[in-house]
């Protein structure tokens, strides 16, 4: 296990996890139904199927649990009896869920507009939770993503996640050479930022699927904090063609959102996705853009925050709140293509303030 520290230069450090203090898991280790009286056999072939907590066994139906090969209807019967004791699913009060919701940990995206935005005490991409980026091609949404790959792993005192990275990219746009000035930017070891990443290239849909589930097993391992699909439709688009195909590919494009926010929930990670947009000829002659994020109802519900990003004057970008639970419609004018920072160094303690510069 790795985290990070300071040292007295101000430089992040990667440390062993036994070094600092230890964080409580959010969720329960499948090895926990041995005590429930659960054979270790068939906990691995839940393992086998991408299901590495007790949690992840609630959040699948008992009709999938059977198709795993060597489980019968009996066995997933006992496996969900004791994952039942283990787990509460039933009904909390709305007290009970606001003390978890502490556990919330909202990660910077690097520009002080953008995290206002997001929240305007501790703003930022929230665990727990799904945010989409949609918008045209070079409108920022592949540059925040590696904003946030460096963000995430600052500690939790600083705005970041105290966590590591994963990066699922289906449009080859991933450039690690990127990710080390950015590190330079916020004072940290690029090479160190760039091993807390994991990285992944997807090339069909089904590609993209089974990545997900074989993060299952980092995740319960090691402390992710981020998981960056970079794009969630592109291959969706390319592997079903026509409206023939279209109700298929939305079932599956379900199924895949599906699985996001269960990550995020289950393992207490940021999901952050990003989406195309296509034309929308029912926009009307009084809209000057008519273009809408592709994906259709299905993943406009399964986003938790919607974010449309455009492009401004110069390197300047536009991101405005297209759809969240608990913000209202705002826009981000001063939000940058390539951002910039100012650095405030005190010996004693160091401070990041992520001040935008405007050029005004």
């Amino acid at each position: 296990m790795i985290d990070l520290k300071y040292e007295d230069q101000g430089q992040l450090q990667l440390v062993d996890r036994e070094e600092v203090e230890d964080e409580d898991d959010c969720f329960e280790a499948i090895d926990k139904l041995i005590a429930q009286g659960i054979n270790a056999g068939d906990i691995k072939k839940l393992q086998d199927a991408g299901i590495y907590t007790v949690n992840g066994v609630m959040m699948h139906t008992k009709k999938s649990l059977t198709s795993i090969k060597g489980l019968s209807e009996a066995k997933v019967e006992k496996i969900c009896e004791a994952a039942e004791k283990l787990v509460n699913v039933g009904y909390v009060t709305g007290s009970d869920l606001l003390i978890k919701r502490k556990s919330v940990i909202k990660i910077t995206t690097g520009s002080q507009a953008l995290d206002e935005l997001l929240g305007v005490y501790e703003g930022g991409i929230e665990t727990l939770a799904i945010t989409e980026a949609f918008g045209e091609f070079r409108s920022g949404k592949t540059q925040l993503a590696h904003t946030l790959c460096v963000s995430t792993q600052l500690p939790i005192h600083m705005h970041g996640g105290n966590g590591k990275v994963a990066y699922i990219d289906t449009e080859g746009t991933f450039r690690p050479d990127r990710i080390v000035p950015i590190a330079e930017r916020f004072g940290m070891d690029a090479g160190a930022v760039l091993d807390n990443i994991i990285y992944a290239r997807a090339y069909t849909y089904e590609h993209q699927y089974n990545l997900l589930l074989g993060l299952a097993a980092k995740m319960s391992e090691e402390p992710f904090r981020l998981l960056i699909v970079d794009s969630v439709i592109a291959l969706f688009r390319v592997d079903f063609t026509g409206r023939g195909e279209l109700a298929e590919r939305q079932q599956k494009l379900a199924q895949m959102l599906s699985r996001l926010i269960k990550i995020a929930e289950e393992f207490n990670v940021a999901v952050y996705m990003t989406n195309q947009v296509i034309a929308d000829p029912g926009g009307g002659v009084f809209i000057s853009d008519p273009k809408k994020p592709a994906g259709g109802h299905v993943l406009a519900h399964a986003s938790t925050i919607r974010l449309m990003l455009r492009k401004g004057k110069g390197e300047q970008r536009v991101c405005k709140i297209f759809d969240a639970p608990n913000l209202p419609e705002a826009e981000a004018i001063s939000f940058f293509h390539f951002p910039s920072f100012i650095y405030l160094k005190n010996p004693l303690k160091i401070s990041i303030f992520k001040k935008l510069i405007l050029n005004h």
